[in-house]
């Protein structure tokens, strides 16, 4: 590492120390690297606009002020020796450049420093205190990253200063652990050693991606996107400046700075006034899905009975524009929380469980809740998912509430008949569903999350026939805003051609499902569009035993990515007796229309008591060979041959067109 060479004496001004010119060089030459370092130590309550303009005041601030004495160096134990963790790009270890940053992480931790007898309400003093820079009329946001970049600005704001602090002079400037423990001691910190603990766990497991996400845009305050500010609020807040300087003379600059506080943290403000304004939401027309050939969101109209109330649209708007400290947000993967750049449509806003339920479209991208308690905005919940492209069916319904082990549901309003059903009771029919004026169901029950898996609650949908004839599906709740739409593809016929994806509603299906169900217990959460029981293979057991089925199920999430678990269903007492997962494969294109081939293998054994290696293949396979520490060869789709429980095999098949295919696992 290259260590700085003191600028000679000649280059200063007569009679001004050296420590300051060289504290001014380092200031200037290191301004981005000690920007972004205040931008992610100061607490995210701030609010992105605060918090840019926070952070280059922490740095303007940090050049020593005298001229008479040389700045104080901070001391860090042989940091310019030491190379970094693996993957660290070194900041520099000159003594200036270590002193500015040390003054700059004071500051920064200062912000979230309270004394004893400061009001708790109110931020701590060092936020109060009016800096430069200023700026008038315009809010400034670093460029929104993706949703790797928001879950990790995200976790940051759920630790102390001091444990941003750490991971970000580890991450960012390279030192070690005992130097960063040294120079969190020197700035203040009380436990400097558990702040770099905590720290070594945020990122994981892949540190250098998360090396990465820090030194992207998300976490640049030197490269900033602007909006006005709220034209009409500022309009108010100027005929308002009159008064507060009038009470500043009586009442003191305090009660003025912590008033201009709640004034300037009122959520949303960085966004354009179009998009905060309830009267400019978009609003469909009651009966226009029956009159359009897209037929998803777009076409719903609005329903719920606070759809006119301007002051819970407009808190719910300023919510998603700038979250405030006090609203939980989640996003599912691949879903960005960014502000509206246009108007949303409003789909829905009433009363659900005891919640006021705000629910926006997106220009055809998010589905956006908004649900606060009676009480007001404290302890709100935002969410975002995605929805784009969405159709008949994974377009037909979102989850509007979730209390315990229930959830209920907003329809669309092509939905004319809603019924539940057990895709653990195949043979049950479905249950009529009560369905409220607004298109809001009764209470459904949801899938078991963890634990048994006794029942797996779905809907039963039934299209109007004003969309298409005689068209029922299923959905279920998988924990995110929209219900997974579930199909079905069935086994290959001799000479037909490739099946398709069919709804899931005939019995060879729900058979399928019956089996498969408890599964889908590993896609809670991930933002899946549709899953896909594809059975891709059918085999005869040896020994003279039954038949037993290939599974591939397909989960397709929002984003686009794919998640395959291949199923191998034995002959079983019970029509619900779960499916063994013999693959398990992320990120895949295999049994969609991109991956129309596959083969699996596994170990089974028949009544006997011996054990074979069974293997399968779809529909264009013709010949399967099994390598290894087992031997044998089969013509068609289908191979079994005799084998040690653990014998380790490799298998390939021959397709019929040419080409190989390896097992997946």
């Amino acid at each position: 590492m290259p260590i700085h060479q003191p600028t000679q004496r000649s280059a200063t001004a007569p009679g001004e120390p050296l420590a300051v010119k060289q504290a001014e060089a380092a200031l200037v030459e290191h301004y981005p690297r000690l920007v972004r370092l205040a931008y992610v130590v100061l607490p995210p309550s701030l609010g992105r606009h605060r918090r840019v303009l926070a952070a280059h005041g922490a740095v303007q601030r940090a050049l020593p002020v005298t001229r008479t004495a040389p700045a104080r160096t901070a001391q860090v134990p042989a940091q310019s020796r030491r190379s970094p963790e693996a993957g660290q790009a070194e900041a520099p270890a000159n003594a200036p450049y270590a002193s500015m940053r040390l003054r700059v992480l004071r500051t920064a931790l200062a912000y979230e420093h309270r004394p004893r007898w400061w009001p708790g309400r109110l931020p701590a003093p060092s936020a109060l205190r009016p800096t430069l820079p200023v700026v008038w009329g315009l809010r400034l946001f670093p460029r929104a990253g993706g949703v790797d970049e928001l879950a990790l600005d995200r976790a940051l704001s759920e630790v102390p200063g001091a444990v941003r602090a750490a991971f970000a002079l580890q991450l960012l400037d390279g030192l070690p652990e005992t130097a960063v423990r040294a120079l969190l001691t020197e700035a203040g910190v009380d436990d400097p050693a558990g702040a770099v603990r905590r720290a070594a766990r945020i990122g994981r497991p892949d540190r250098a991606a998360a090396q990465v996400m820090l030194r992207s845009g998300e976490f640049d305050p030197c490269t900033v996107q602007t909006r006005p500010s709220d034209l009409l609020r500022r309009r108010h807040r100027v005929r308002a400046a009159a008064l507060a300087a009038a009470l500043c003379v009586a009442a003191g600059t305090l009660a003025v700075a912590a008033e201009k506080e709640v004034r300037d943290e009122a959520p949303g403000a960085g966004v354009t006034v179009p998009a905060l304004d309830p009267a400019a939401l978009l609003r469909t027309a009651a009966e226009q899905w029956a009159d359009t050939s897209r037929i998803d969101f777009t076409a719903w109209p609005v329903r719920g009975d606070r759809r006119g109330d301007d002051e819970l649209l407009g808190r719910a708007l300023r919510a998603w524009a700038e979250p405030p400290g006090n609203v939980r947000v989640s996003t599912t993967p691949g879903t960005v929380g960014v502000p509206p750049a246009q108007p949303p449509r409003l789909l829905f806003a009433g009363e659900v469980d005891g919640a006021a339920v705000v629910l926006f479209h997106d220009g055809g991208v998010r589905i956006v809740r908004y649900a606060e308690p009676p009480a007001g905005g404290d302890g709100a919940t935002l969410d975002f998912a995605r929805t784009d492209d969405a159709d008949v069916t994974t377009g037909a319904a979102v989850v509007v509430s979730r209390t315990g082990e229930k959830a209920r549901f907003l329809l669309a309003p092509w939905i004319s008949e809603t019924t539940t059903r057990d895709l653990l009771a195949p043979d049950t029919p479905g249950r009529p569903l009560e369905v409220g004026p607004d298109g809001i169901t009764a209470p459904v029950e949801r899938p078991a999350a963890g634990g048994g898996c006794d029942a797996w609650p779905v809907l039963q949908l039934r299209s109007s026939e004003r969309i298409v004839e005689n068209h029922a599906f299923l959905v279920t709740d998988l924990g995110d805003l929209a219900p997974a739409h579930l199909t079905y593809t069935p086994k290959p016929g001799r000479g037909a051609p490739a099946r398709q994806p069919r709804e899931a509603t005939g019995p060879e299906a729900l058979l399928a499902w019956a089996r498969t169900a408890c599964s889908l217990r590993a896609l809670s959460g991930s933002g899946v569009r549709a899953v896909n029981n594809w059975a891709f293979a059918e085999q005869r057991l040896p020994e003279g035993a039954a038949s037993a089925e290939w599974l591939c199920t397909r989960a397709d999430t929002w984003r686009g990515p794919g998640r395959v678990l291949v199923q191998f269903l034995q002959p079983a007492a019970s029509p619900t007796a779960p499916a063994a997962v013999v693959a398990d494969r992320n990120d895949t294109a295999l049994c969609s229309r991109f991956g129309q081939h596959i083969l699996a293998g596994t170990h089974w054994k028949a009544a006997s008591g011996r054990w074979y290696v069974l293997a399968a293949g779809s529909r264009a396979v013709n010949r399967i060979e099994a390598t290894g520490q087992v031997r044998g060869a089969a013509g068609g789709p289908t191979l079994a041959v005799r084998a040690p429980r653990d014998a380790s095999v490799e298998l390939t098949a021959k397709l019929r067109e040419g080409g190989t295919l390896a097992a997946v696992r």
